[in-house]
């Protein structure tokens, strides 16, 4: 892809952050693949998102960060279908506040975007992911594998809700689910996950977001640029 559009859709996504949250991100840097498009954002926390947080209010920051950028994404849909031509079929987002950074994820449908060749072991990162989401929940009915560029990677896992995850859906606390289920898969993905050795290089974040209601989850690897 036509690095050109990537930037420019960079740009628009941080001048829309700025206008609506006052401040704008440190680096916003965007990826397309064959299916999907990322923008890694860093350096996005304002002065009273610190302050809360600091206080151990991290799920008001988070909830009320949600409410915004879920308000902004028809508009980042559009953006991207007019840039690339292409329709958004599902939108992700999360954010990192230890890290102070977060992630955009479009799924596009029927895109024809450049592949990009890796020589990551992807059975064995796959297993890996399976191994810790049994840990938490149960293993993915199937996991999916989709390296973006050298230092982005996309994971995919269907199938992933236990009985009493869908029930507390049904019952409408899916926000509740939601956050609990972001404090407890990334401190063991970060924790007790061997992603480095596959990898290898230094990953800098794990990025996750859920779609309940179609079962699955995109999971993003930020690594380190590798000599």
């Amino acid at each position: 892809m036509d690095h050109t559009k990537a930037e420019y859709i960079s740009s628009y996504i941080s001048k829309l952050l700025r206008k609506n949250f006052g401040r704008g991100p440190k680096s916003c840097r965007t990826t397309v693949g064959t299916k999907h498009l990322v923008t890694y954002i860093t350096g996005f926390i304002n002065p009273m998102e610190e302050i809360l947080i600091q206080q151990g209010q991290g799920k008001y920051v988070d909830d009320a960060r949600a409410s915004i950028i879920n308000h902004l994404l028809d508009e980042i849909r559009g953006l991207v279908k007019i840039t690339l031509n292409v329709e958004v079929a599902e939108c992700y987002h999360d954010w990192n506040f230890p890290n102070n950074s977060g992630v955009l994820i479009f799924v596009l449908d029927e895109y024809e975007g450049d592949g990009f060749q890796t020589d990551i072991d992807i059975k064995s990162l796959e297993q890996e992911v399976g191994r810790i989401s049994a840990i938490v929940q149960k293993v993915p009915d199937q996991v999916r594998t989709y390296p973006l560029s050298k230092t982005i990677c996309l994971v995919e896992r269907i199938g992933i809700l236990i009985p009493i995850e869908k029930a507390l859906i049904s019952q409408g606390f899916q926000k509740e689910l939601r956050y609990t289920k972001d404090e407890l898969e990334k401190s063991y993905f970060h924790r007790s996950g061997k992603f480095e050795s596959i990898f290898k290089t230094h990953v800098k974040d794990i990025m996750i977001d859920w779609n309940f209601k179609e079962d699955k989850s995109l999971m993003i690897f930020v690594l380190a640029q590798s000599n």
